[in-house]
């Protein structure tokens, strides 16, 4: 199969063709149609994931077509449509059994602890505890662009920072998980404001919901602009970029009694942020993260979806080649473009 190779961390990859790969007993091998291009690719190609080796095929956001079945699946046949949480769960452990196959004690990861899919095809185990079926409705490119940044942002929003009607939300960083959150917030009667530096993402926030925004680049305290806005502070605030700035002004622009969640990753030199532990003391705060998305949350997100009221396809800010995908991996780091993009081509 043809697939994008990289043989050394940030170093430029080069599609090759490699084997195909072949199912698990618990496992399928998927025809990928569809797969996003992430950040945290990203962060995989310059060596701040330990969990990969060399040589690796990136990619973790995908929506195909079932090609091959282990002997041990049940629920899953050829030609299933399908596309899959970026963390996969054991099955078995404690945290599985618990429902947060998310944070599983074995968990993978398509694309960081095995081969992904910037590729034709890709393996995904514990098919019959991961796999989650398409809608006919749904289009590959859109469901591909749920995998990482949608699920995680309606994890953060929902289930993480139990955002409800009239409650303020800020999304600290306005790029494809920053947009997700505040199309999800939205879409449960919160109030959002948006902070970024690029007055362009805060136009489409608007555009997707947000009724605030803020330039970070032209204000001189973030958090006192945003407790003014909401007169007192956000109830709820996404670190949705991964950087110490961002993570310090959601935590300081909370409400007494607020919740911050960190979507945003926060590795190598960013990984021990300063955070405001006076505040979070004596305003009883909560610090919490959200890792991806249960495969069987998926379903309350997919009806959203076809009732309209959520639209991620608006989200998706161009398609691209496998060929292509280079060239937009390397690229993540400097935050270009609006919107989330998506390989369809391979």
């Amino acid at each position: 199969m043809k697939a994008v190779v990289y043989e050394a961390f940030s170093v430029p990859p080069k599609i090759q063709q490699v084997p195909d790969p072949t199912p698990e007993a618990h496992g399928v091998v998927v025809k990928v149609m569809a797969t996003g291009v992430c950040r945290s690719d990203w962060h995989g190609w310059v060596g701040h994931d330990p969990d990969i080796e060399l040589p690796h095929v990136p990619g973790h956001e995908l929506a195909g077509i079932v090609e091959a079945v282990g002997k041990d699946v049940r629920k899953w046949r050829v030609g299933d449509r399908v596309t899959v949480p970026f963390v996969g769960g054991c099955g078995t452990c404690p945290e599985c059994y618990s429902g947060n196959q998310q944070v599983c004690d074995s968990q993978f990861q398509p694309g960081f602890t095995h081969w992904g899919s910037f590729a034709q095809y890709v393996a995904i185990h514990q098919a019959d505890t991961n796999l989650v079926a398409l809608p006919e409705t749904l289009d590959f490119a859109t469901a591909a662009s749920l995998g990482c940044r949608f699920v995680t942002s309606f994890r953060a929003v929902v289930d993480q920072g139990k955002a409800s009607a009239g409650q303020w939300v800020a999304v600290h960083g306005c790029g494809g998980v920053g947009l997700s959150a505040i199309m999800i917030a939205n879409a449960v009667g919160a109030n959002v404001v948006a902070i970024d530096i690029s007055q362009e993402k805060l136009q489409l926030a608007r555009e997707l919901g947000a009724i605030a925004t803020v330039n970070a680049a032209e204000v001189a305290n973030v958090p006192e602009a945003v407790i003014e806005v909401t007169r007192g502070g956000a109830h709820v605030s996404l670190d949705a970029l991964g950087h110490p700035s961002t993570c310090f002004n959601s935590i300081s622009n909370l409400r007494k009694r607020g919740k911050h969640v960190q979507v945003g990753l926060m590795l190598a030199e960013n990984s021990t942020p300063a955070i405001p532990m006076s505040k979070v003391i004596a305003h009883e705060l909560e610090i919490l993260g959200s890792h991806g998305m249960q495969a069987y949350r998926y379903g309350a997100m997919l009806d959203m979806i076809q009732t309209g009221k959520l639209t991620p396809e608006k989200l998706i800010g161009k398609t691209i080649d496998l060929e292509q995908s280079i060239e937009a991996l390397m690229g993540m780091d400097r935050f270009q473009g609006v919107g989330v993009t998506v390989v369809t081509e391979f």
